[in-house]
């Protein structure tokens, strides 16, 4: 882990018996205890919200601006090259003559 041998932990272990006496030893262990595992349900919860979906743009009026995704049927602008809901590259279709 840090490069502690057995040898090492046992003198930190002599050292925080000496310290904290041999009657404390199970109340430090038990909120140590306690304390991971804490922390181990605040990292989980964490992995488990869901980022905040991102704002899909307003919808132009002009109908010869708005494609709609193939995939997801999600509506597209005329400059845009991926559709910003699913990922999907754009087909390029060709304009109407104005």
């Amino acid at each position: 882990m840090f490069g502690l041998g057995a040898q090492e932990l046992l003198v930190i272990l002599l050292i925080v018996l000496v310290l904290f006496g041999g009657s404390k030893l199970p109340d430090l262990a038990k909120s140590l205890g306690r304390s991971m595992k804490e922390f181990k349900k605040g990292i989980g919860a964490e992995s488990e919200e869901e980022p905040a979906p991102k704002p899909q743009p307003a919808a132009t009026a002009d109908p010869q601006t708005v494609l709609a995704c193939a995939y997801c049927k999600g509506s597209l602008e005329a400059g845009w090259s991926h559709c910003p809901r699913c990922g999907t590259p754009v087909a390029k279709e060709p304009h109407p003559p104005k």
